[in-house]
């Protein structure tokens, strides 16, 4: 039996990636269809990959009073949540709920494993942590979360979910059953995840990392494309004052446990997750104008999600991949794709397809290979992890008298 879920407003959000900081970059970038991936080398030149990586993070610290939580995955959601305002719309949340009513929910894959790996590529004659990275705030897999939930002074209930690539989804779900069930007010949502050697050589121990950039839903894809971000949204009730303000309709969530890597080929995982989101939101597949798909271009993903777009949603629907831009940020994947799905709503237009050469056979005419300017009322945005940990999203703009 499906529980209905009320709606709620989005009333702030934001995304830092390779393609720049906040919105405004990350519009540019969709319009201009203008990729962050760039070539890396990582272990000595040992694995020549793509990657999107997010400048400036090796000499930026943490301000003093956050010496504690410094390391590179920290720094990155520190700076994803000085952009647009996000900072400033959380402290006015607060003054009108109270710290305690607002919860803290954020994904993440890896955290700041990547200070780990320092500190043992760098221990001491005596096989300890060197003094610089002797901090156990960072060796954690909460550092994000109680480093955030710090820095904006929030002390309501606090949740790292780490379900591979679907984590900074599955936080909607989470805060959407915190706000109905009453314990909080509101909550903040996101995730993080930043570059390091574990992730990299993991992918590329099976096989998935693309020598070149990834092309999602090409016939001749090699595979992924790695990327960092950090991305965050604050949700509220609807009422008076966020009349105005996108919606989150509703979460679907599923685990298949088909494989540890591999998805189910007939994606039976993730369309359990889809008609969970279509019930619980009260909506059916001929009113989502757009999907941005999770896309990932490995082969097995996309012929898994092709197969069922192709057979769940009539071609007026318009689908497409946006990690041929971002790369994939896996954690925080649910995050930014969420963020570019509400710009999509928000401006009313259909990202492209980005980085396809030749289109796959199996792709239908769902697929959006440009950019295409057209209203978007309902939109999706998939995720699918690893382990078959699925979520959808369903977002929505305001329409009076639609329910939404």
């Amino acid at each position: 039996m499906h529980v209905t879920t009320l709606p709620l407003a989005v009333t702030a959000y934001t995304a830092t990636s390779a393609l720049g900081l906040g919105l405004g970059a990350h519009l540019d970038a969709l319009d201009q269809q203008r990729s962050g991936l760039r070539p890396g080398d990582f272990g000595n030149g040992s694995l020549a990959c793509w990657i999107g990586r997010v400048p400036g993070l090796e000499t930026n610290a943490l301000p003093a009073d956050f010496a504690q939580w410094d390391c590179r995955n920290n720094r990155l959601a520190w700076l994803g949540m000085h952009q647009d305002d996000f900072m400033a719309q959380v402290g006015a949340a607060r003054q009108r709920y109270g710290a305690t009513r607002i919860a803290l929910l954020l994904g993440t894959s890896t955290a700041s494993i990547g200070a780990t790996e320092e500190g043992y590529r760098r221990l001491e004659d005596d096989q300890r942590l060197p003094a610089d990275l002797h901090r156990k705030a960072i060796h954690t897999p909460h550092s994000l979360t109680a480093f955030v939930a710090t820095a904006l002074d929030i002390d309501g209930p606090s949740l790292t979910i780490s379900t591979a690539c679907s984590s900074s989804a599955k936080v909607f779900a989470s805060a959407q059953r915190l706000i109905q069930l009453g314990i909080v007010d509101a909550a903040v949502v996101g995730g993080v995840d930043s570059l390091c050697d574990s992730v990299l050589f993991g992918f590329n121990a099976l096989e998935l990392v693309s020598p070149e950039p990834c092309r999602p839903f090409d016939a001749k894809r090699r595979g992924i494309s790695i990327g960092e971000a950090a991305g965050f949204a604050l949700l509220e009730r609807i009422d008076d004052d966020t009349t105005t303000s996108l919606r989150l309709l509703g979460c679907g969530e599923s685990s298949d446990a088909h494989h540890m890597s591999t998805p189910d080929p007939l994606g039976l995982g993730a369309e359990l997750a889809l008609r969970d989101v279509l019930d619980r939101a009260r909506i059916d597949v001929s009113q989502i104008d757009y999907i941005n798909l999770h896309g990932t271009a490995s082969q097995k993903n996309d012929a898994m999600e092709a197969a069922l777009v192709a057979r769940r949603f009539p071609t007026s629907t318009r689908v497409s991949s946006t990690k041929g831009l971002t790369g994939h940020t896996l954690g925080a994947a649910g995050i930014v794709e969420a963020v570019i799905t509400l710009l999509a709503l928000r401006e009313g237009f259909v990202p492209g397809n980005a980085g396809t050469i030749t289109p796959d056979p199996a792709c239908t005419a769902h697929f959006a290979w440009r950019n295409e300017a057209r209203p978007v009322r309902i939109a999706l945005s998939h995720s699918f992890g690893f382990g078959g940990s699925n979520a959808c999203l369903a977002f929505a703009r305001p329409i009076a008298g639609a329910g939404l």
